[in-house]
């Protein structure tokens, strides 16, 4: 059953990088479509949406654009909107009630918006997780002993969101005593009042992802992405410099422990402690010894991520997202495209610290099944120019790994903007592993 079988729905999607331009790009091929808004979005929603400049924190001029526009879907794309409640603000609007929001409420954002919280959801709920302590500002004292009775390296997490840079792994012992002294004296703000210092594991991570109606839910493709910007796996963090998907390892066996273990008894431990989840779940794991362990929750889909994801989703996701709306999740179905999909990051010089702003991109001609995703770019004086540290992820299909890989750095000589760099080894790793 699909309760818009017969309307044409128009939808608000929030965000404005590549996860959003994979989503606007992937609700584009419904028929269920009416109108797309993307606010504040990018040159490419722009190519297959309707800008709109709003931020995406002022609640009360999205509301607004909703109600003017009469939205029936609204799709958060990033996570600060959702632990800041944009969920509730439209549940508790009589104007706004009708609206479907994809994304959780406030208190089930904090799966991501407290990792304090979270480690103690799945200690009390058995989710395989590394062993943690959480210390406050107050406790800086306990926090260094606790520190001097472990061996590195020494994991240590800000508590709140820090936009990707609020984790700290050191092997030195001095280096991380001097960590956690700098992120309860205050270096994020209220997001390190609390620090998580947790055991290091030793493993492969993998990105897996389902979306849920509170009590049922779909698993979508699986993905691995590339955190640091040199090869190897070297560098500082970024917000991703590439992902591929399927994973290798992955394998039926796996995904089955990763269900029964993790997915299930998140749902089930969400439900027991009364909370109300809608949306999508992003589980970041890691590969131990053949078992699965959480290292973070996210209360929506990853970046880069997504540019994997939405590819390999044959289904409709607009009818998922009416699954959500009418709690008939269970009843919809999710086809996966068998072949690999690859994506690369395009990124400004000096990215991922201070970088570079306002160069001209070109796109030439691409070969063979590739989309160029969107992440940080502009129309200026009819031109597409770089507007972020990530630009553009450059994402192909192929029957596996390789050929998918060979396929996209083939196009990504036919892109160019002054100083672009990119990884030359994405996925080469699970090409490696699987020979």
């Amino acid at each position: 059953m699909f309760i818009c079988e017969n309307i044409s729905m128009k939808i608000l999607l929030l965000g404005s990088g590549g996860r959003e331009h994979a989503l606007a790009w992937k609700i584009c091929k419904s028929s269920q479509l009416e109108k797309l808004y993307v606010a504040p979005g990018n040159a490419g929603t722009s190519e297959i949406a309707e800008n709109i400049a709003i931020d995406i924190n002022d609640f009360e001029a999205i509301g607004n654009f909703c109600v003017q526009k009469k939205i029936n879907v609204l799709v958060v794309g990033p996570e600060q909107p959702l632990v800041n409640g944009i969920h509730d603000y439209f549940e508790n609007n009589s104007r706004l009630k009708s609206v479907t929001v994809i994304g959780p409420k406030k208190e089930g954002a904090i799966l991501e918006g407290s990792k304090d919280f979270a480690k103690s959801f799945m200690k009390k709920h058995k989710i395989p997780t590394a062993k943690s302590k959480s210390f406050n500002n107050s406790q800086i004292k306990e926090a260094i002993a606790f520190l001097e009775e472990k061996e590195g390296p020494y994991v240590l997490k800000a508590d709140g969101l820090a936009a990707g840079k609020g984790v700290v792994i050191e092997s030195d012992l001095s280096k991380a005593k001097k960590a956690v002294k700098t992120l309860l004296g205050g270096q994020f703000g209220k997001s390190s009042e609390t620090v998580v210092i947790e055991d290091y594991l030793v493993g492969v991570e993998v990105s897996v992802f389902v979306i849920t109606d509170g009590v049922n839910y779909k698993i979508l493709p699986e993905a691995k992405d590339y955190k640091r910007i040199g090869e190897g796996d070297t560098g500082l963090n970024t917000g991703g410099m590439g992902a591929v998907s399927p994973v290798p390892f992955a394998n039926r066996e796996f995904i089955d422990k990763v269900e029964n273990q993790i997915i299930i008894p998140t749902i089930k431990g969400l439900r027991k402690e009364g909370i109300d989840y809608s949306g999508f779940i992003f589980f970041g794991l890691i590969l131990v010894k053949g078992d699965p362990y959480v290292i973070e929750y996210n209360c929506r889909l990853g970046d880069p991520e997504t540019e994997v994801v939405m590819p390999r989703l044959k289904s409709d996701v607009l009818e998922l997202f009416d699954g959500i709306a009418t709690n008939t999740l269970s009843e919809r179905d999710v086809e996966i495209d068998l072949r690999s999909v690859s994506s690369v990051m395009m990124v400004s010089g000096g990215y991922p610290q201070a970088y570079e702003k306002n160069k001209e991109v070109t796109i030439g001609e691409l070969n063979g099944r590739t989309e160029v995703f969107h992440a940080g770019t502009i129309i200026k004086n009819n031109k597409t120019v770089t507007n972020g540290g990530r630009v553009l992820a450059i994402t192909s299909y192929g029957k596996n790994i390789e050929t998918s890989l060979k396929v996209c750095y083939s196009n990504i000589e036919k892109v160019s903007f002054e100083n672009m760099q990119y990884r030359k080894d994405i996925g080469k790793d699970l090409i490696t592993k699987k020979k």
